[in-house]
């Protein structure tokens, strides 16, 4: 049996270093997303970049010996936990579940993936239908969740054994919490035609909302709120990090010891990269020119951070962070600008990505275009560069089609016939923008490379339609509007309404509910034939931007995401 040898933690887990960016996060960094009167900007004082840039050289030269003891710590207690989680594979194999489960939480399973893989693999060839009748419901509901997330072919059908011959779950498992918050946190990875996974959904929320008084509420609270496959695990990890894990008792301590120092070195890296963002948006000036339009890099960052969670992914953060802004300072020099006429020609430039067709513009659209192209082309000639094929055609037709649907969406409010709710939501699903922030996932990740050229951009079509379709209807089943933002805007739940003129607006509201959640099967079904060709990079980008939606999403009744704010302040500063 190894040997695992525990190393002390630094007096603070957090360096000098570190914490100095922290403070300042605290006390100005954040004051623009914290502040009453200031939140919806999302973004950084432009008079704290140069300063805090200058910080950070000057702690990192001063404490750079120290930075490297540092991390050789947090190297050991990393090899420490691979230790214990080989360990327990073979010592108990429960236990290994339950520490891989605790592992995804606090975000740091990408230092784990060969071991993760191995225990896995192990689980599935090992177990049977008939043998997952032996476990609890808590191991089967955790087995379950664990093998199928990572695209083994786990069938709904083990969940059968917990039934009685009424075709009920068993009484007796009302009195097992742990089991019905495992099973409910399993019931999310549902396929379309799986009623077993629907009516577990439905019969755990109900049970555990209900018993919530008499429980530990917070825990309870948070896995109905925040079930792991719908959730970002960066922005959660903190919560599971001042919380106990069951039965991990002696992995427990070193665990949290390792995920407080990674807490730390990935913090360092999101501020470094969140204040290179805030000086490439200050610095191209476009935010000048559109008083009106979002100037809201923080808010564009946190979709890149979600998206790709692994640490090593920097460039690849910052990039797809420019190309979001795109996104949000085209859409509103659609929605509060451009007159049409102006529009039309400003598509026409778009499609044909020439300067040339860029002359007879308005000056503030000649500006964003230029700045458009030149970043695109930047970005496309790194991934040249790095992986060895160039991307810009597929990348500049993905900002013609954006810009051809905002010029039908335009048309349509303008002449105040708006169609029928199918045929707007297949136009919304294309200007949502999700298609362009995949696209350039695509191939920022390399998933043609690391697949093996098994998987092309033609193969995450329906994967990138589900997850339009989800921010889609969000989007739509909101009511809030940011800052400053009162251009045009249609909504499926206004046309549903029209064509369907006995429904109300709960019933509107209803069927859009239900047509989010059939669309997560879809997008459930392709993540796990997508992983199955090893294609897990652009399935967790995909999965993470739908489960970002509905904290993107849910307006307070200030009209403030102040969810959204508790979760960047935890991840960033805290």
């Amino acid at each position: 049996m190894a040997v695992c040898n525990f190393v002390p933690l630094f007096p603070s887990p957090c360096p000098n270093f570190l914490t100095n960016i922290a403070e300042i996060g605290k006390t100005k960094l954040f004051s623009r997303i914290a502040g009453k009167t200031t939140c919806a900007k999302w973004r950084i004082d432009k008079n704290l970049i140069a300063t805090t840039n200058l910080s950070i050289q000057r702690e990192y030269q001063n404490g750079h010996s120290f930075m490297d003891e540092f991390d050789i710590v947090h190297k050991r207690k990393l090899e420490n936990i691979k230790c214990l989680l080989l360990e327990s594979k073979e010592e108990d194999p429960i236990e290994s579940l339950i520490l891989i489960n605790a592992i995804q939480r606090l975000a740091i399973d990408h230092h784990f993936q060969e071991e993760i893989e191995t225990i896995l693999r192990g689980h599935y060839v090992a177990t049977s239908i008939s043998v997952f009748g032996f476990y609890s419901l808590r191991d089967v509901s955790l087995l379950f969740r664990l093998l199928r997330q990572e695209g083994y072919p786990v069938p709904a059908d083990v969940f059968h054994n917990f039934k009685g011959k009424d075709g009920k779950f068993k009484g007796h498992l009302r009195r097992d919490v742990r089991g019905l918050m495992e099973l409910y946190e399993a019931s999310q990875l549902n396929l379309q035609g799986e009623d077993i996974l629907d009516e577990a959904a439905k019969y755990t929320s109900q049970i555990l909302s209900e018993r919530l008084p008499e429980l530990d509420s917070e825990i309870v609270s948070h896995t109905l709120m925040y079930p792991y496959h719908k959730s970002v695990a960066r922005l959660t990890a903190n919560f599971h990090l001042k919380k106990s894990f069951e039965g991990i008792n002696k992995c427990e301590k070193p665990l949290k010891e390792l995920a407080s120092l990674d807490f730390c070195m990935v913090q360092r890296i999101y501020q470094q990269e969140l204040l290179q963002i805030s000086t490439w948006w200050e610095e191209l000036g476009l935010a000048k020119e559109l008083k009106l339009a979002r100037d809201q890099p923080t808010k564009w960052y946190i979709w890149s951070l979600a998206a790709m969670t692994d640490p090593s992914l920097s460039e690849q953060r910052i990039d797809l962070t420019k190309s979001i802004a795109f996104i949000y300072y085209i859409d509103d020099i659609f929605d509060l600008y451009g007159k049409p006429d102006e529009l039309t020609l400003f598509t026409e430039a778009i499609n044909r990505w020439e300067h040339a067709a860029i002359e007879n513009l308005p000056e503030y659209m000649k500006i964003c275009c230029k700045a458009l192209i030149n970043t695109t082309n930047e970005i496309g000639y790194k991934i040249y560069r790095k992986h060895g094929y160039n991307p810009i055609d597929y990348l500049r037709k993905t900002w013609a089609s954006l810009c051809n649907a905002f010029l039908v969406e335009s048309k349509w409010f303008a002449s105040h016939e708006l169609p029928k709710a199918d045929e707007y939501l297949e136009n919304g699903k294309v200007s949502s923008g999700v298609h362009v922030v995949l696209v350039f996932s695509f191939f920022l990740t390399n998933v043609v490379g690391s697949t093996g050229n098994a998987v092309h951009l033609e193969d995450i079509s329906d994967l990138t339609s589900s997850v339009s379709t989800i921010l889609r209807l969000w989007d739509d089943l909101g009511s809030a509007k940011e800052d400053q933002q009162d251009g045009k805007d249609g909504s499926f739940v206004e046309q549903y309404m029209k064509e369907h003129r006995f429904s109300s607006i709960v019933q509107a509201r209803e069927h859009v509910n239900n047509l989010i959640s059939s669309e997560w099967k879809r997008l459930n079904k392709e993540s796990f034939r997508l992983n199955q060709l090893s294609a897990s990079s652009i399935t967790k980008a995909s999965l993470n931007v739908a489960r970002m939606v509905p904290l993107m999403y849910s307006y307070n009744d200030n009209q403030r995401l102040s969810i959204l704010e508790e979760h960047v302040k935890s991840t960033l500063f805290d």
